[in-house]
């Protein structure tokens, strides 16, 4: 499962480089179908992917305002500072824990610990796949979302410390 955060984190970056080419205001501008624009999206994954891993941690929710983040630089920033610090609890803690039961803010039931995992990889593949709408509705070049051919070993987990 750790390729995939991988994977995720490293298409996330390529599309925080693409859209180095918009203007804030094609970042923001509402578009149909997924979260309405091409930032809030971006800044979504990143809300939702730290709240539920706080809530595997038995943490406290911190819920991230858009307002606060509301430009790309922002919400690259906030992806790279969450990045760290979940990358170093996947690390730590995969194993053993795969069945265990735990709640997440914004839900009242109790998952596994892996099925958290699995939905927190999987709605960002799906919102990907969104923004890939909205740049072909751009008409411009694609981020590659190929997990074949790439190299995963980017630094973001490394499992030999």
């Amino acid at each position: 499962m750790i390729k995939f955060f991988e994977y995720n984190w490293q298409v996330r970056d390529e599309w925080f480089d693409w859209c180095n080419q918009l203007t804030i205001k094609e970042l923001l501008k509402d578009r149909r179908g997924g979260v309405g624009n091409i930032l809030y999206t971006l800044f979504h994954i990143i809300d939702v992917e730290y709240s539920c891993i706080r809530g595997i941690e038995s943490k406290e929710d911190v819920v991230f305002q858009f307002a606060d983040n509301n430009t790309l630089e922002k919400v690259k920033s906030l992806s790279d500072n969450s990045r760290n610090e979940i990358a170093e609890f996947i690390k730590t803690n995969l194993g053993g824990l795969k069945e265990k039961l735990v709640s997440v803010s914004r839900d009242e039931d109790k998952y596994t610990f892996d099925e958290i995992l699995q939905h927190i990889i999987t709605r960002e593949i799906h919102y990907i796949g969104q923004l890939s709408v909205w740049e072909r509705e751009l008409e411009l070049s694609p981020v590659p979302a190929n997990f074949i051919g790439r190299e995963l070993t980017r630094g973001f987990i490394n499992e030999n410390e």
